[in-house]
Order: structure tokens, then sequence, then C-alpha cells
């Protein structure tokens, strides 16, 4: 995959919600997660959300660049998010450059052939993301926190997790079937897309 052309990240993230369409029982989901996350708030100094597949390289990853987003975008405070895997990988170069096309921008904080840190940044954020694959309970996520799990392995591979005040399954279809084929680049946009549009949904039930 190459970076060819980059979309603004606010329009693209204003726009997913536009262009992919939520299906009913996925609103409920995502709506439990909502009410979960804003009694958190009523209880707690600061919610902490885990998103959570297999090798922290694709999805999870994703899911906390974009949920890290529409905190900022939606103006909510008290919540972070984080991610990790249930083995330690490498944060994906097709994920990476996913998110560079639709605007985000990466630093390389640590240089690794086998895991580099990212520093990942985007228009009006005070403190870049910290971008790498770890295990969901490396220290720099820390405790007590809601385990979004977004894979069927990682959900099935971590039985108990307690660390997590709650846990939710949010499963997305892995973007890594389509690597080293003509489909690639469409494919990581698509999931790209639908984890924009799922946590603009997310976080705007939040803000209600």
């Amino acid at each position: 995959m190459k970076v060819t052309s980059t979309i603004k990240t606010k329009k693209f993230f204003k726009e997913s919600i536009k262009e992919f369409k939520i299906i009913d029982d996925r609103k409920i989901l995502l709506d439990s997660i909502a009410q979960f996350i804003k009694s958190e708030r009523k209880e707690s100094h600061k919610v902490r959300l885990n998103f959570i597949c297999t090798h922290n390289s694709r999805r999870s990853q994703l899911a906390q660049v974009w949920a890290h987003y529409a905190i900022s975008y939606y103006k909510l405070k008290k919540i972070r998010s984080c991610s990790g895997g249930t083995e330690v990988t490498a944060f994906h170069k097709n994920t990476v450059q996913t998110l560079q096309y639709v605007g985000f921008d990466f630093t390389l904080q640590e240089f690794s052939h086998e895991n580099p840190v990212y520093g990942i940044s985007y228009k009006g954020v005070k403190k870049p993301i910290v971008g790498f694959s770890k295990l969901y309970n490396h220290k720099i996520n820390k405790t007590h926190f809601i385990a979004i799990t977004t894979c069927s392995s990682a959900d099935e591979n971590c039985p108990f997790i307690p660390e997590a005040l709650q846990r939710f399954h949010v499963p997305y279809v892995d973007p890594k079937s389509s690597d080293n084929t003509e489909l690639m680049s469409e494919k990581y946009l698509d999931t790209n897309r639908q984890i924009a549009a799922e946590m603009n949904y997310l976080f705007q039930q939040v803000q209600k």
C-alpha cells in the first residue's frame, strides 16, 4: 500500500458515519457501551477503553486512534483510549499507511525492526498517541479499563481479564486477508471507515 494522496482527517471522520451504514444490532451494542462509559464517568475520575485484538497490529490500533480522535472531536473529558493484544507483533505497515491516507501524521519515536514505536498526531491534538504492538495488560495501558475485543480470536483467548471493569465484543473483519492483493488499499480503507464511523457514533452517544 502506498500513500498517494491524503484526505483531511476531520472530513473523513464526519463523512464516515454517512457513508457507512451501522446496522441496528450494532447500534444497540454501541449504545450499551456508551451507557456504561457514561455511568463510569460519574463514578470515577477517568475512564479507559482498551481495544484488544490478537496481534495488536491492525483493528485494535485503528480503534484506539479513532476513539482518541472522537473523544477529542466531541470534547469529552475523563476518557482515554488504548489498545493491546494477546501476542506482541508490530503496528502493521498497512495500518500505518491507511491512517496516513486519511491525514494522521506518524513520527518514529523508537526505532526497531520488529516493533517500532510511533507518535501519531492530527490537527488539534495536544499530545501524540503512542502506537506500538503490546500486550493488553502492558503497563502503559494501566488497569481498571473497559475491554473491547475487536476480533473473535482475542475474545476466545481472553476468557478472563481481571483488569477489566466490563467487557464488550465488537468484532471487525480483518483486512489482513487482502494483504498483497489488488484490493488491499480498498479493504484497509473499508475497515478504517467502519471503525471511524462506529467510534463517531459511540462517542456521539456518550456526549448526549
